[in-house]
């Protein structure tokens, strides 16, 4: 399994519908609000790590009011895998 943390500046008007999005979407395995120089981090579980740009480029980067992203993928032997 592979884990990639995609941290995720928004337009602060549409945090709240980015969110939900993220939510939605197949790979992610979970979504959190945050505070600091990113609004959200999403995490994305895989099982290879070829299906990691997938759904960052057509899932995550295609909802409105996403500004930025920064993909930071672990190591599979640090995941145990």
């Amino acid at each position: 399994m592979i884990k990639a943390f995609v941290l995720i500046v928004v337009d602060p008007a549409k945090t709240v519908a980015v969110f939900s999005q993220l939510r939605a979407i197949s790979g992610i395995s979970e979504v959190h609000q945050v505070m600091g120089p990113y609004d959200i981090v999403a995490i994305i579980e895989v099982e290879n790590l070829t299906e990691v740009p997938a759904v960052i480029s057509r899932h995550i980067r295609a909802i409105e009011g996403i500004e930025s992203t920064t993909t930071c993928v672990t190591f599979p032997e640090a995941n145990g895998g």
